[in-house]
């Protein structure tokens, strides 16, 4: 068979047929295939990178998890660490006015928090099987079935000044606080506190006064706490077992109970 070849051509025919396409040069297809191999490499390192991205998501989700597993466990530490009671001062108090916390009538150190021991499965009991001498014993002297504690507030400082306290409830679970009574003896005085009857008729005929509001106990006041003086405080809290609210349904409650004190004014 015989070819030609045109001047302005460089493409090959067949005498007397159609132009004839050259086969592709080897670099051409070499260029081609390297050219897929480097979009493979590129989405195979995408991939890669996604990979990454989603394991160091997934890490920061397991370290944020296990930070609240930590912090909800570190409350419930906390929270029974320190009981059922808690006693503070306002700390600008402690350092400026010489306001400061004891379990004793002499003190070696200023304190602005006490903290008296919890107690477990309290079961009711009546207000009238309390020892009498229960507020004649420094710090903590739980019972078997009631909470008690003694301390004293004293001022440290240089001036006569005037306080408040007030103590609160919280993290109340199953009514709870239907039944509960808190005495408090304040410098030898004794008044039982307890909610209002749940008619709304007034308080329970054991108590002396009603809580104040459905989240605090009550309030105490000295506008003349002069240097050197000590007021002692006795807490003490149980289940009314004679409450007509004290039934199976708090079985397994809680209650939080602070009292706080600040001054109010300098005389």
């Amino acid at each position: 068979m015989l070819k030609y070849k045109t001047p302005n051509e460089d493409s090959t025919a067949d005498v007397g047929g159609e132009p004839t396409t050259e086969a592709k040069p080897e670099s051409e297809r070499s260029d081609r295939s390297k050219a897929v191999d480097i979009l493979t490499l590129r989405r195979t390192a995408g991939e890669v990178k996604r990979h990454k991205i989603i394991v160091r998501m997934i890490s920061i989700l397991v370290i944020i998890l296990i930070a609240l597993v930590a912090a909800a466990y570190a409350v419930s530490y906390f929270y029974d660490k320190f009981g059922s009671f808690t006693v503070m001062v306002n700390k600008y108090d402690m350092i400026n006015q010489g306001l400061t916390l004891s379990v004793t009538p002499e003190y070696d150190r200023s304190t602005a928090t006490l903290n008296a021991d919890i107690l477990y499965d309290m079961t009711n009991i009546s207000g009238e099987d309390l020892p009498d001498n229960i507020d004649k014993i420094n710090g903590a002297h739980n019972g078997e079935n009631y909470i008690a504690y003694t301390f004293y507030l004293i001022n440290s400082g240089d001036d006569t000044v005037a306080y408040n306290g007030e103590m609160t409830m919280e993290n109340i679970t199953r009514g709870v606080d239907e039944a509960v009574r808190i005495a408090v003896y304040v410098n030898g005085e004794k008044t039982v506190y307890g909610k209002t009857k749940s008619d709304g008729s007034g308080k329970e005929s054991d108590c002396d006064k009603e809580f104040e509001t459905s989240t605090v106990v009550m309030s105490v006041k000295n506008e003349h706490f002069k240097p050197g003086a000590k007021d002692k405080y006795t807490v003490v809290i149980w289940l009314e077992g004679n409450d007509p609210d004290c039934l199976d349904n708090i079985i397994g409650g809680t209650m939080k109970l602070g009292m706080n004190f600040r001054i109010i004014e300098n005389t």
